[in-house]
């Protein structure tokens, strides 16, 4: 994958909040926002249009290594009929062909694992940009809340510089935190919930019990076979 691609998608998923709260200063943020999920969107298809490419060469790669193993092998049996025969020009001939094959197939080999890797980092980016995406979705449905509230407290006749500011301060400050969090480029928790937040945490509790008592079973097991021996 290009490295210009990998950088963009680096950036969108880790480093994309810092406009959009700095729009929030502009004349029309909500279309900056929109600008900015338009982006994601387009990278999605980007990287998308790269795991095609690499699925292709994925199976063409993986045919012409399986073609190479099979040839390889019908020529082991037809070296061994050739030799049986006493016909040592055949059988010098196959094992040559055999070689050829063995300089080939390691190389193949490795452009299958190549391509294996590189699908699991597409599939990666994608399903990063797509939870980005739906970060941006509920930050752009906050901001259309917020602005909906703060309207109808106008047309009430209500004061809002103060709500409106404390907003302000409260979504920079998420922002902050997020923009830390993200700052190795790695994708960010999002915007949760307490709820959800408390539910995570408590799966992640429960997953840690789990590999200690594995652990715990492994050693017990491994103790268990030193016995019987």
């Amino acid at each position: 994958m290009a490295e210009q691609l990998v950088s963009r998608v680096k950036r969108l998923v880790s480093g994309g909040v810092n406009s959009i709260v700095d729009a929030v200063e502009n004349a029309s943020p909500e279309l900056v926002m929109k600008e900015a999920i338009r982006e994601v969107e387009g990278a999605i298809d980007e990287v998308r249009d790269e795991l095609g490419k690499v699925l292709a060469n994925k199976h063409l790669a993986s045919r012409r290594l399986m073609d190479a193993n099979a040839k390889h092998e019908s020529l082991g049996d037809q070296i061994e009929m050739a030799v049986k025969e006493g016909r040592d020009d055949l059988a010098e001939a196959a094992i040559s062909r055999q070689m050829d094959l063995e300089s080939q197939i390691p190389v193949l080999e490795a452009a299958v694992s190549d391509a294996d890797a590189e699908e699991a980092e597409l599939e990666s980016y994608v399903e990063a940009l797509q939870a980005r995406r739906r970060e941006m979705d509920e930050e752009l449905a906050a901001f259309k809340e917020s602005r909906a509230e703060q309207s109808s407290l106008n047309e009430a006749g209500e004061p809002v510089a103060s709500s409106g500011a404390e907003r302000k301060v409260s979504k920079a400050e998420r922002a902050f935190d997020r923009v830390m969090r993200e700052s190795s480029g790695l994708p960010g928790s999002g915007g949760s919930s307490r709820g959800d937040a408390a539910k995570l945490a408590e799966l992640e509790k429960m997953s840690r019990e789990n590999r200690i008592k594995e652990r715990l079973a492994a050693l017990k097991a491994g103790q268990t076979d030193e016995n019987v021996k």
